[in-house]
């Protein structure tokens, strides 16, 4: 993909259900709201990565190409939302059938051949892109250097941090082939432990920090009941306000590292830990 002058392009990667729409959805409410001009790529299966943008689920790019063929137009995929936000959403293949990670090769080679970058111009594209599984497409951000820095949502729970390990490795598979690095984790403070010095523990053991927590809160659902960002719902919450400070600190970040990924022990190690607060009913 070429690349605009002075486009940002970053990459929000978690295990399922971590909250990485939430995030993505509300950094780029935020940003837009700052006079940004802001694209957002989903590239869960599911297509729902854009839904609190748009008020509802837009066609995927998979979607109009089983409709009408190769004869795509640029409105045929690219559609507008809160804040005049870019909204595109790569799709899925029918369920049972095929590799999922194909509607993201898929999508973006048609939004290349459409394009887009060039027309539209955004100030920041931000990639929404599910975790659970680092094959390859949904490692294709990373494969083709699509994206310049990757941000991580976990939860302090094993199975997430076992998740952004993973990705870390292909982080660092990935970056001696380009200029992609990790810009940090972002923290998701809803899992049974609420933790952060677990999850900092983690982020320094990695090389890099937390750059945002996002803690538990029924604003979040209510928003999302009605399909809204926090910030188009609830605009004075402090939720709102704390999204708007890890979209200026994602926005101005300088700190790229490549990560070091964590060993087996001492993922067993930080495993324990959490298991200990989990008993002290921490």
């Amino acid at each position: 993909m070429p690349k605009v002058k002075d486009m940002k392009r970053i990459c929000v990667y978690g295990k399922g259900g971590i909250g990485k729409s939430t995030t993505v959805s509300n950094v780029a409410a935020a940003l837009a709201e700052s006079g940004r001009k802001v694209m957002v790529i989903g590239c869960d299966p599911k297509g729902d990565s854009t839904r609190n943008i748009m008020g509802k689920k837009i066609p995927t790019v998979l979607d109009v190409l089983r409709k009408r063929g190769e004869d795509v137009q640029l409105e045929d995929v690219v559609f507008r939302g809160f804040q005049g936000i870019y909204c595109v959403e790569s799709g899925g293949p029918e369920p049972g059938v095929g590799c999922a990670g194909r509607g993201i090769i898929k999508a973006i080679e048609i939004l290349n051949r459409l394009n887009v970058f060039e027309i539209l111009k955004p100030d920041i594209i931000i990639y929404d892109v599910l975790g659970d599984v680092v094959c390859g497409g949904f490692a294709m951000p990373l494969q083709r250097h699509l994206v310049d820095e990757v941000y991580i949502v976990t939860t302090c729970d094993p199975m997430a941090l076992y998740a952004a390990n993973n990705i870390s490795k292909g982080i660092k598979r990935y970056a001696h082939r380009g200029n992609v690095a990790l810009g940090g984790i972002i923290y998701n403070g809803r899992s049974v432990v609420d933790d952060i010095s677990i999850v900092s523990e983690f982020s320094s053991k990695l090389g890099t920090e937390v750059v945002g927590y996002i803690p538990m809160s029924e604003i979040i659902v209510k928003s999302e009941i009605r399909k809204k960002t926090v910030i188009e719902y609830s605009p004075d919450h402090p939720l709102s306000n704390l999204f708007r400070e890890l979209a200026n600190r994602i926005f101005n970040n300088s700190k790229k590292v490549i990560p070091i990924p964590l060993s087996e022990e001492e993922l067993d190690r930080i495993s324990e830990k959490i298991e200990k607060l989990i008993e002290r009913g921490v």
